[in-house]
């Protein structure tokens, strides 16, 4: 993707309606942050579970259900609330690292979290395995990575 395209985003009417409010940009920030709240508290539930830190009597794959809603919420409300705070500052994103670690990890997280969560469902009940323990730590790591960089473009030129 080239300049020109992040230059169009940029200048369509939801990034210079975003960019020129006063109160828009921050209230969108504000909902996008709840959004990663959902769903990294969703996704951390399991995980912590999957390692085998937390909930340890409880099933993983009636945790995988139970969570599946909150994770779905956090992931869509995440999706449209990023996409106008992006058009906002396309061009600024394009000379962005951390944009680009953002947008490398997160469909990577997307594609492990649904992943896991169909391994899960397929598996018999059972007790913390060298598997779980690993498919938890590299989703915490997949989504930490994602929400730091995330928040490292705010403070980044």
């Amino acid at each position: 993707m080239g300049l020109a395209f992040f230059q169009w985003c940029e200048g369509t009417f939801i990034g210079e309606t975003v960019r020129t409010s006063v109160w828009l940009f921050p209230v969108i920030e504000a909902i996008h942050l709840l959004g990663l709240s959902l769903l990294g508290g969703a996704v951390l539930i399991l995980d912590l579970r999957l390692v085998g830190v937390m909930l340890g009597s409880e099933p993983i794959a009636e945790l995988a259900r139970s969570t599946r809603r909150w994770v779905v919420a956090g992931v869509t409300t995440m999706i449209l609330t990023g996409v106008p705070l992006f058009l906002s500052e396309a061009v600024k994103c394009y000379y962005n690292p951390s944009f680009w670690v953002k947008m490398a990890t997160l469909p990577v997280a997307v594609g492990f979290t649904i992943a896991v969560r169909r391994w899960i469902a397929k598996r018999p009940p059972a007790a913390t395995s060298p598997q779980t323990r690993l498919a938890g730590a590299t989703s915490m790591l997949l989504w930490f990575t994602v929400a730091a960089a995330g928040r490292w473009i705010g403070f980044s030129s």
